[in-house]
């Protein structure tokens, strides 16, 4: 695709703002093997994600690290340096909206997470996503390009959770290495993947 419109969020997203990206990646994420691990339930999955998104990388919006591609048909949400999801708030959804035998397995996922999660100053790609209707287009590609030169300009290295293998080869692409797998139980799996710092 050769006219890609890249756009970092402004630093004070308002609602006409916000619930265009967060529509996006409610879309994207819709048959997401780990997110719909957690919300099998179509009803309990439309009523949890914008909640969910929210709490793991929501203070993206406002502080300016989320990146939309092509006039709002894709969209990447950076954690910077230093910058932590809401655990209070991803627990006490999990906690309202889980199904009982699935919290033991979710609460050893987060604990594996934090093992992975490397502990220098890092960017960390929280949630990217492309509306089912334009993937294949090369827009989750750009988002990636457009976000690492961020992190190549601080020269930090970059972090995400792969949540599906079928990704895996797009981050390898832009430079990210499997770095293990996070997989408790009957839970589907998260490829933890590293990209060293450039620049």
């Amino acid at each position: 695709m050769t006219n890609i419109d890249i756009r970092i969020a402004p630093p004070a997203v308002g609602p006409v703002e916000r619930d265009p990206v967060m529509d996006i990646l409610a879309l994207a994420f819709s048959t997401d093997p780990a997110v719909r691990y957690m919300f099998p339930n179509a009803a309990t999955y439309l009523a949890s994600f914008n909640r969910l998104a929210t709490a793991m990388a929501g203070s993206a919006l406002a502080a300016g690290t989320a990146w939309v591609a092509d006039g709002g048909s894709a969209a990447a949400l950076w954690l910077a340096p230093g910058v932590h999801a809401d655990g209070e708030a991803i627990g006490a959804l999990v906690g309202e909206t889980v199904s009982e035998d699935r919290l033991e397995t979710l609460g050893q996922l987060g604990e594996l997470m934090g093992q992975f999660h490397p502990e220098e100053p890092h960017w960390y790609l929280s949630m990217i996503g492309v509306d089912p209707s334009r993937q294949g287009q090369g827009l989750g590609a750009a988002l990636l390009k457009e976000g690492l030169k961020r992190c190549d300009a601080d020269g930090l290295p970059a972090y995400l959770e792969s949540s599906s293998p079928k990704n895996v080869p797009l981050y390898e692409r832009h430079g990210f290495e499997v770095i293990g797998l996070i997989k408790p139980g009957d839970h589907p799996g998260l490829i933890p993947m590293y990209r060293p710092a450039r620049g």
